[in-house]
């Protein structure tokens, strides 16, 4: 019994002793409640919608009217004719849009029916499948005002008739759409929990001092430590997009030397991450917890990766936009299912691009300043 408090009153005192770890260990439990509860959510909000009008009148202006007074939607453009949909859907632009005829406010007078096309983007089936519903929605309720003076409620039922188009995604392949998030989640713990450990354990072994009296200069220090995560990480990504394509079956529409490009500065992004979280902390244990708080997490849940970051709450909505796995979510659909090149993707590389170097630049100078 007296071993046994012994053991406790050691442990109690390693743990008073290494506040930051009992502090990350506090914080952990907390930080994940309140982004699992804020960021899991099913519903969408914030769709972005284009309506395509070749010949304005009453009625597709009430209706269109009707989509900008929901909180739901949000008309991003209005444009005349169908090819001016591509650039808005293969930029993100827009999510849905909604193709209505020429003389739709006549056919409805006519009361002899009219059509019109819905067209939703289904990288995600879940998000496109409720984007079809949202839309419809809309459309049913302005079909049961106008037909609110109509004695034969049977026949105005069907005045409307809405055709559904699933973009990108018409089977609606749930793996269409986890296979690119999961390239980021594969990266995260390859480039950044793995190289936090790596340098962390030097620390741990005391062979930082070695290196430390060594002729090296501590950016080489950094490149010795980093190369050979960042070789791994490259071959890992080359490796799913091989086993996407010849196991699930996963289209790879866009160029491959752009993705393995692009995947090489998520990549960078992410080992900058470890290498910062490296600098803090002086455990391994302390190293992977704060590397999941501070790159796992956010990258698994604000990046759009399983749940649509239009729903999330605005404070959400802002952190994800400075998470380098939503840019990289992005660019590897856009690339994977819509085919697209730097001609649209240019902006999302760029922040990428801009994310690795300020972040190569901050753990650079915070290892220097640790070495020194």
């Amino acid at each position: 019994m007296s071993a046994l408090l012994a053991l406790l009153r050691k442990e109690a005192y390693h743990i008073r002793r290494d506040r930051r770890t009992l502090a990350v260990v506090l914080a952990l439990p907390v930080v994940q409640v309140l982004l699992f509860g804020s960021a899991i959510r099913t519903d969408v909000d914030h769709v972005r919608v284009a309506i395509v009008e070749p010949a304005p009148d009453e009625a597709t202006l009430a209706l269109r009217n009707r989509f900008s007074a929901t909180d739901t939607f949000r008309v991003v453009a209005v444009v005349p004719r169908m090819a001016d949909l591509d650039p808005l859907f293969e930029t993100s632009r827009a999510q849905a849009a909604v193709v209505l005829p020429v003389g739709f406010a006549s056919e409805l007078a006519e009361r002899t029916g009219t059509s019109l096309l819905v067209v939703v983007d289904a990288t995600d089936p879940n998000t496109g499948s409720a984007l079809r519903a949202y839309v419809e929605a809309v459309i049913r309720a302005y079909e049961r005002e106008i037909a609110g003076g109509d004695m034969r409620p049977a026949f105005a039922a069907h005045r409307i008739s809405a055709t559904t188009r699933m973009r990108f995604n018409p089977t609606r392949e749930s793996s269409n759409i986890f296979v690119p998030g999961l390239m980021a989640f594969v990266l995260t713990i390859l480039a950044s929990l793995m190289t936090a450990i790596s340098l962390t354990r030097e620390k741990e072994t005391g062979t930082i001092e070695a290196l430390l009296v060594s002729p090296l200069r501590p950016w080489s220090i950094i490149l010795g430590k980093v190369l050979p995560y960042l070789a791994i990480g490259v071959t890992a990504a080359v490796a799913i997009l091989i086993e996407a394509r010849l196991v699930f079956d996963v289209p790879l529409r866009g160029s491959a030397a752009l993705l393995v490009a692009e995947s090489v500065l998520f990549i960078l992004a992410s080992l900058a991450l470890g290498i910062l979280v490296s600098t803090r902390t002086s455990s391994q244990r302390v190293a992977m917890m704060m590397a999941m708080l501070g790159s796992m997490l956010p990258n698994i849940l604000l990046s759009g990766f399983i749940f649509p970051i239009e729903s999330m709450p605005l404070l959400l909505r802002t952190m994800a936009q400075v998470v380098p796995g939503q840019w990289f979510v992005t660019i590897a659909r856009g690339i994977m299912l819509k085919g697209v090149g730097l001609e649209y993707l240019w902006k999302e590389t760029l922040i990428l691009g801009g994310m690795a170097l300020v972040l190569l630049a901050v753990s650079a100078r915070a290892f220097r300043a640790r070495l020194e």
